[in-house]
């Protein structure tokens, strides 16, 4: 599913956010990825997508090799994977539903089906109802379950979530982790960087710490493991 081997990232200023990596993630695993400010969750995440790309080492994701990934081939693996952020970025001059079903156009997916898998998605995220309504008549929480459902309509083998709670309140976290766990008990892979202790520490699934750069812990169940 995903692979890491001996994976390094130095980026021209010297700085090295991963060093030396391995790890291996198998389908339908919810995973989190802690650690410190500074410690290279974010390139970690980022590599998975080919947002970054390795200095050295290899990643598999979904049986391709990012490392001879051609750049003009890097939107086809996007489009297996779905990406969630934690700022949204959802495109405000589009409605919901546009917004979900953007995804979908890209790939020219057919009308009808495109029509047919945006409200499904919607009716999973509790926002059917709200499918001609803009992002900013949206709260925050309204705008992560968008952006979750535009993850998930191209029916996405992985989620990949960088910080998806870190701008919400606490209860609106809570919806959004309930989400992302019914997501997963339909058999995709999640996963997670986070800072937000009590939710490792309630739902408890595999946690990746990173310390710079360096996996320092990988267990099941796991904790988050840090003062806040």
């Amino acid at each position: 599913m995903i692979e890491m081997k001996n994976v390094t990232k130095k980026y021209p200023n010297g700085v090295v956010a991963t060093n030396g990596i391995s790890v291996n993630i198998k389908q339908g695993e919810f995973v989190y990825v802690v650690g410190p400010s500074g410690a290279g969750k974010s390139t970690f995440i980022k590599l998975m997508y080919r947002e970054e790309k390795a200095t050295s080492g290899q990643i598999i994701v979904n049986g391709i090799d990012l490392a001879t990934l051609k750049n003009k081939k890097v939107p086809f693996l996007r489009r297996q994977l779905g990406v969630v952020f934690q700022d949204f970025k959802l495109l405000p001059r589009l409605n919901v539903y546009e917004n979900v079903a953007f995804a979908l156009e890209v790939i020219e997916e057919q009308p009808d089906e495109i029509r047919r898998r945006v409200m499904e998605v919607l009716e999973l995220v509790g926002l059917k109802h709200k499918a001609r309504m803009f992002p900013n008549e949206l709260s925050g929480g309204e705008q992560q379950r968008v952006s979750i459902a535009r993850s998930i309509v191209n029916v996405p083998k992985v989620v990949i979530a960088d910080e998806p709670t870190g701008n919400l309140d606490p209860e609106t976290s809570w919806e959004i982790m309930n989400l992302f766990e019914e997501i997963n008990a339909r058999g995709t892979t999640i996963v997670m960087a986070t800072h937000n202790r009590e939710i490792v520490n309630t739902i408890r699934r595999r946690v990746i710490a990173i310390e710079g750069g360096l996996i320092v812990r990988d267990e099941h169940g796991g904790d988050y493991g840090y003062e806040i």
